[in-house]
C-alpha cells in the first residue's frame, strides 16, 4: 500500500481551495498577491460555470447598497466583519480598472453590458497574473489532516494532504480506464465547493461532507431565491395566466418585497418570489396584493355610493392605477366573483364587497412547494456560522481548514448581494491562508 502511494505524483502548495467559482477565485487571486502558492481544484470542466450563467448571463456581480440585513442566517451577524472590509465599491473598482462596461438596473444592482464571461475571464487573469494554478476535471477523492507524527520529516509546513483523479468522461468509463491519482499537501485548506444550486452546473455536497469529516454541523439547506409551485385549481389558474407581469407586495409572517411578480407554466417567478422563497417555509402560505398603491375595499365602497350602476370589473378596469391585466383581470373574476360578475354594485352587499376588495389587496395562496434546486439561484442553509471565524472564515475545529462563499449559512437577497458575499468572504479569507 505504502508503494502505491508513493507513487504518485505529490506537489506541495501553500494553499489548495477547492472550487474555482466565485468565493475560490477570489480567494486564491487575494493569496496569490501575498506570494502564496495557489492552486485551484474543481471537479467540472470550466471555471465559474454559476458566474457565466447569472444575471441571464450578464453576471449581476454587485450591488451599490450592501448591508447586513440583506443576508439570512442563522446567525445574523457573521456575515458583518467581511462585508465591511471588503464593501462592494473594492470590487467595482476592479471592474473598472479591468475596463469592462456595466450599468446600474434598479435598486442598485449592476451588471456587465457584454457578458458575464467578462468578470470571469477577469477573476482568471488575476489569478494568472499571481502565479495561481486551475485544476479542472479533478475529483476529490480524500482529504486527511496531517498529525505532527506525519509531519516531522516535512519541511513544507503541511496540515493536510488530498487526493485527486481525473474525472473520467463516459468513453473512459465505458473502456474501463483508470485515471492516475495526484497526491496534494498543503497548509491552507479552502472550501469554495458552493452549494446545492443547479446540479446541471455541477453543484454538489462535497462541502458539506468536508465539514462534517472535520466535526462541523450543518443548518439545513433548502433551495432558495426559487419560484414557487403550485397545484390544484390554484395552479391550472396561474398557468393559465402565464407571461403576465405585475407589480406587487408578496408578503408572509416574516417579510414584504415591493417588487414584480411574473405568472409562469409552472407557478409564480419573478423578483418579489423569489425574495420571498429566502424567507417561506414549506406547508406556509404567501400573500399577494395585487394592487399595492390601491385599497380596493375602500375604492368599491366609494364607487358604488357614486356609480351605484358599476360593476366590479368596471371599476377595475377605467381606473389607470388600478388597472390590472385584461387577461388576469378576466380569470381572477372567474375564479373570486363569478357569481356577481354581472351584478351591479348596488346589488352587491357591503361585506361582500369588503372580501373582495381584501382578497385583490392580500390573495392568500399556499404553494404546494418550489421548482427546487433546478433552477434555485442560492442554497439557504449550510454550514452553521458559529463554529467558523467571522474574521478569517477558518474552521475553529482544525487549524487551516477555511470555508467560504455559498457553501456556509449566508445567504443574500437577490440583486447581486450573494456574489458580493463571495467577493467579501474569499477577500478576507485570502488575506490570511
Amino acid at each position: 500500500m505504502s508503494n502505491h502511494r508513493n507513487s504518485q505524483p505529490h506537489t506541495h502548495y501553500d494553499v489548495i481551495i477547492i472550487g474555482a467559482g466565485a468565493s475560490g477565485l477570489y480567494c486564491a487571486l487575494t493569496a496569490g498577491r501575498r506570494g502564496r502558492s495557489v492552486l485551484v481544484l474543481d471537479h467540472a470542466n470550466k471555471a465559474g460555470k454559476k458566474i457565466l450563467m447569472s444575471g441571464g448571463g450578464r453576471c449581476n456581480f454587485t450591488n451599490y447598497f450592501v448591508e447586513p440585513e440583506y443576508f439570512i442566517g442563522a446567525n445574523p451577524h457573521f456575515c458583518k466583519s467581511a462585508l465591511s472590509r471588503y464593501p462592494s465599491w473594492e470590487f467595482i473598482g476592479m471592474v473598472e480598472a479591468h475596463q469592462i462596461p456595466y450599468h446600474e438596473r434598479e435598486h442598485g444592482q449592476l451588471f456587465c453590458d457584454d457578458s458575464a464571461q467578462d468578470i470571469l475571464t477577469m477573476l482568471l487573469d488575476e489569478c494568472a497574473a499571481v502565479g495561481v494554478q486551475v485544476r479542472l476535471n479533478a475529483q476529490i477523492d480524500s482529504v486527511q489532516a496531517l498529525d505532527s507524527l506525519q509531519k516531522i520529516d516535512r519541511e513544507d509546513k503541511a496540515r493536510f494532504q488530498l487526493t485527486t483523479s481525473k474525472k473520467l468522461n463516459k468513453k473512459d468509463v465505458a473502456s474501463d480506464v483508470k485515471s492516475a491519482q495526484t497526491r496534494y499537501s498543503c497548509e491552507s485548506l479552502v472550501v469554495a465547493t458552493g452549494g446545492l444550486s443547479i446540479p446541471t452546473m455541477g453543484a454538489s455536497g462535497i462541502g458539506y461532507e468536508l465539514a462534517q469529516q472535520f466535526g462541523h454541523t450543518l443548518i439545513a439547506t433548502d433551495a432558495s431565491l426559487v419560484p414557487f409551485t403550485f397545484t390544484d385549481k390554484t395552479g391550472e389558474l396561474i398557468r393559465a395566466l402565464a407571461g403576465i407581469s405585475l407589480p406587487v407586495i408578496a408578503s408572509n409572517e416574516r417579510m414584504s418585497f415591493k417588487l414584480p411578480v411574473l405568472f409562469t407554466h409552472r407557478g409564480l417567478s419573478g423578483p418579489a418570489m423569489l425574495q420571498l422563497s429566502n424567507y417561506w417555509q414549506t406547508g406556509e402560505t404567501i400573500r399577494i396584493n395585487l394592487l399595492p398603491d390601491i385599497d380596493v375595499t375602500a375604492m368599491l365602497l366609494d364607487r358604488k355610493k357614486s356609480h351605484p350602476r358599476q360593476l366590479i370589473r368596471t371599476v377595475l378596469t377605467d381606473n389607470t392605477d388600478s388597472a390590472l391585466p385584461k387577461k388576469l383581470l378576466s380569470a381572477l373574476q372567474t375564479h373570486l366573483w363569478d357569481d356577481i360578475k354581472d351584478t351591479e354594485l348596488a346589488n352587491i352587499k357591503d361585506e361582500r364587497l369588503i372580501e373582495q376588495g381584501d382578497t385583490l389587496n392580500g390573495w392568500t395562496l399556499k404553494p404546494s412547494g418550489t421548482e427546487g434546486y433546478r433552477t434555485a439561484e442560492v442554497t439557504r442553509g449550510g454550514i452553521k456560522t458559529d463554529e467558523v471565524s467571522s474574521k478569517t472564515m477558518q474552521s475553529n475545529l482544525q487549524e487551516g481548514l477555511y470555508f467560504v462563499g455559498e457553501v456556509l449559512d449566508v445567504t443574500g437577497w437577490l440583486g447581486g448581494y450573494n456574489f458580493q458575499w463571495a467577493w467579501a468572504s474569499g477577500f478576507v479569507c485570502g488575506e490570511v491562508v
